[in-house]
């Protein structure tokens, strides 16, 4: 028996689900369909971000954190922790409630909005219809005026290293360890790999990370890339750039690997090995036979400047659509559709999405690079500033990193700050704000910010730009 919708979002993912929300408040009949089943075979939205990704990983991250500084810097501030011991499996059952209270959150919210939850997969067939099948097979199909496809992402897999689920794992399966690995590999040494290497080093084991590409965090600014390799591998992190994997094979006692670098080969086993070389759209078997929604040479959905797909009445958003794959762009978007269904005009700045890495230290950037302003050919001009003269990150034990601001020489407009340091994920959301409404690096300069907060380092870099920073030593020209 067919039912009929307003709007049917395929996907309950951070851009589905805001999707699905924001239709609902404007007024439509929404129907959302999520397949996600948690290790419990139980339906769980969310998506990734909430169930396997954003946040489990920054749990862990958070927890190994504080394990790591009880036994390491504690002491420094006169705090005597002997002793200190590591309970696996209530950090695990710590990091599952937290996921629980979210991914329950979204239902409460559908319920609260008034949207409809379907278990289960759903299939475009043609404009206005979805097939859907729950997870104990029956079929069903939906009519609604418009459908937004919002189906996700999914790791990964190299046919050199097929997942196992024991011993060669995804994102999702490096959070679910129940002890921790003496010796861990890490294929790919982007944002993921970094924190899942850095939880699991900060517990105790030796890992190394391999990445194919001969820089370290290339969608980095240099100079904030430079500062994290030197401190992950301060911290004991073995960061192998230029090495790329030919072989992974999984034995009974562990994995055996074999790479390249340069002229040379290395072979090296692991107890266990995560694969975390990217993700790509999840598109497979997505539209049926004959529905007509063009896919790019990717796989991620064609789509127009209003998330059109090339048949009628199809949207997509959030990872499925492309890069940047992060869930604050993908909730935006959804907002977005859901706005355009409605006849509203929303606009989406692309220029100023804020990027973080969850590391210790954390490193935060939004706008160009320093080489990206410099190969547009645009004159500019540089402030940088170090933790190192901040008040409040010395009080914490933290005054690592730094902060750089890059402004236009001729207008003083904000073109891109980079970050490197403590909670500089939550200080990269002043810049995005300024660089929203066009601030110049002067508007920052003539802010009065709180003292001492770790704020007043944007406010000293800002003043750095134009060469006259207070408590740290201007570059002197020569």
């Amino acid at each position: 028996m067919s039912k009929e919708f307003d709007v049917v979002v395929i996907g309950a993912g951070p851009a589905g689900y805001v999707a699905a929300i924001r239709a609902a408040q404007l007024g439509m009949d929404v129907a959302c369909i999520d397949k996600w089943l948690d290790l419990n075979d139980k339906p769980s939205l969310g998506g990734t971000c909430l169930n396997a990704g954003c946040i489990p990983s920054k749990a862990l991250l958070e927890s190994s954190e504080l394990y790591d500084r009880a036994n390491n810097e504690f002491g420094d501030h006169g705090i005597k922790a002997s002793k200190v011991e590591l309970d696996l499996a209530q950090m695990q059952k710590r990091k599952a409630g937290v996921v629980s209270q979210l991914t329950g959150g979204i239902s409460s919210l559908f319920k609260a909005n008034g949207v409809k939850s379907f278990a289960g997969s759903g299939q475009v067939v043609d404009s206005g219809e979805v097939l859907f099948v729950g997870h104990d097979g029956k079929e069903d199909t939906f009519t609604a005026k418009n459908i937004i496809i919002a189906a996700g992402s999914e790791p990964v897999e190299l046919d050199i290293a097929p997942f196992d689920g024991e011993r060669i794992v995804d994102s999702w399966g490096a959070l679910e360890f129940d002890e921790v690995p003496k010796k861990l590999g890490v294929i790919g040494a982007g944002y993921i790999g970094v924190e899942l290497g850095s939880v699991w080093s900060r517990l105790g084991s030796d890992v190394t990370l391999l990445e194919a590409v001969d820089e370290f965090m290339p969608i980095a600014d240099r100079d904030v890339a430079k500062e994290g390799l030197k401190s992950f591998k301060k911290q004991g992190l073995d960061i192998q750039l230029g090495a790329r994997v030919t072989e992974a094979k999984a034995t009974k006692k562990g994995v055996e690997v074999k790479y390249t670098q340069g002229d040379e080969s290395h072979n090296v086993t692991f107890d266990r090995l995560i694969v975390a070389v990217g993700r790509r759209p999840h598109t497979k078997d997505l539209c049926a036979k004959g529905a007509r929604v063009e896919l790019d040479d990717k796989g991620f959905v064609d789509v127009n400047d209003n998330f059109r797909t090339s048949l009628p009445g199809v949207y997509a958003v959030g990872d499925v659509i492309g890069n940047p794959m992060l869930a604050h762009k993908g909730m935006e978007e959804g907002v977005a559709v859901a706005e355009i269904l409605a006849g509203q005009k929303p606009h989406l700045n692309y220029d100023v999405i804020p990027s973080v890495v969850y590391t210790h230290p954390e490193m935060a950037w939004v706008g160009k690079s320093e080489a990206q302003v410099k190969s547009a050919g645009t004159e500019y001009r540089v402030g940088q500033v170090p933790f190192a003269a901040n008040g409040r990150a010395k009080a914490l034990g933290q005054q690592g990193g730094f902060i750089k601001m890059i402004a236009d020489a001729e207008t003083d407009e904000i073109l891109g700050v980079h970050m490197i340091g403590p909670y500089v994920s939550e200080l990269v959301q002043e810049m995005v704000v300024a660089m929203e409404y066009k601030a110049s690096s002067e508007d920052i300069a003539r802010i009065i910010h709180g003292h001492p907060t770790l704020g007043e380092t944007v406010h000293e870099t800002a003043l750095a730009v134009d060469g006259r920073p207070i408590h740290f030593p201007p570059k002197r020209k020569k």
